[in-house]
C-alpha cells in the first residue's frame, strides 16, 4: 500500500483559532498502517461520530473499514446513516434481553461473527460487561465529553455547567471495567464562554468529537498493526 502522508489530516498545529480549542498529544497526525482496520461501531444515538468516521474512511485520513454497525435503540438515528451509507448494521435491543450479560453475549457474538478487530463505542449509551472488555482487551475505545478523569459518567457536559469549570472537551479513551477509567489515548479541550448552555457547549464539543475519534483510531490501529508484526 503506498499512501502520501499528504493525504491524512496534520494536527501538528492543533490549535484551531476558530473554535479555540486544543488537541493533545500537539504533535498528532493520523498515523500510517496496512492492512484496514476492521471496525465495529457500538451507537445509541443520533450517529454524528459514527458518520464522521464513514467521512475519515472516504477522504483517506483512516485506512479502515466498516465491518458492522451495531445499535441497541431502534430509535437510534445511526441506523439511516448506515442505510445511507451501505453499511451492514444490527438492532440488538437491549430491552429485549433478560439480563446486561445476555445483551452482551448478543453483542459480542455478532462482533466476532463480523470479524471486528477493533470496537467504537461512538455514543453508546450502554455499560459494558467484563466478557466484552476481556474479550476485546485494547481494542476497545470509548468517547466521552469531557476531560477525563474529569466528569465521568452521565450527563458530563451539564456536570462541568454546574460546577463552573472554565474549560471542559473531550476525551477518546480504553475502556476498562470501572467507567470512564481507561487509559487516555488523545484529547481535545473547549473552553466554556460565559453565555454557553448546555446545547452550545454540546455543538462545540462534538465538533472537535468529530476530530480526534478518526485519529484515536488510527493512532490505535497502528499500534494493533505493530503488535501483530512484532509477535510474526
Amino acid at each position: 500500500m503506498k499512501q502520501d502522508n499528504k493525504e491524512y489530516m496534520k494536527y501538528n498545529l492543533s490549535y484551531d483559532l476558530n473554535e479555540q480549542s486544543l488537541i493533545s498529544p500537539l504533535d498528532s497526525i493520523s498515523p500510517l498502517f496496512e492492512p484496514k482496520i476492521r471496525l465495529g461501531i457500538l451507537a445509541s444515538g443520533n450517529g454524528s461520530n459514527f458518520e464522521y468516521i464513514i467521512k475519515s474512511i472516504q477522504t483517506k485520513q483512516l485506512y479502515a473499514e466498516i465491518s458492522i454497525l451495531i445499535v441497541n435503540n431502534p430509535n437510534c438515528l445511526a441506523i439511516k446513516k448506515a442505510i445511507k451509507y451501505k453499511i451492514p448494521y444490527v438492532i440488538i435491543n437491549h430491552r429485549d434481553c433478560k439480563s446486561r450479560f445476555e445483551h452482551d453475549m448478543l453483542v459480542m457474538k455478532k462482533l466476532e461473527d463480523f470479524s471486528v478487530e477493533l470496537v467504537v463505542m461512538a455514543g453508546w449509551m450502554r455499560i459494558v460487561g467484563e466478557e466484552i472488555i476481556n474479550k476485546f482487551e485494547n481494542r476497545l475505545i470509548n468517547i466521552h465529553p469531557s476531560l477525563l478523569p474529569s466528569f465521568k459518567g452521565v450527563d458530563a457536559i451539564q456536570q462541568a455547567i454546574d460546577k463552573r469549570v472554565t474549560i471542559t472537551g473531550c476525551t477518546v479513551h480504553y475502556v476498562q471495567k470501572e467507567v470512564d477509567s481507561g487509559l487516555i489515548i488523545i484529547q481535545a479541550a473547549v473552553p466554556i464562554n460565559e453565555n454557553d448552555n448546555k446545547e452550545t457547549l454540546k455543538k462545540r464539543i462534538q465538533n472537535m468529537e468529530h476530530i480526534i475519534l478518526p485519529l484515536a483510531i488510527a493512532k490505535v490501529a497502528k499500534n494493533l498493526r505493530t503488535k501483530f508484526k512484532d509477535n510474526k
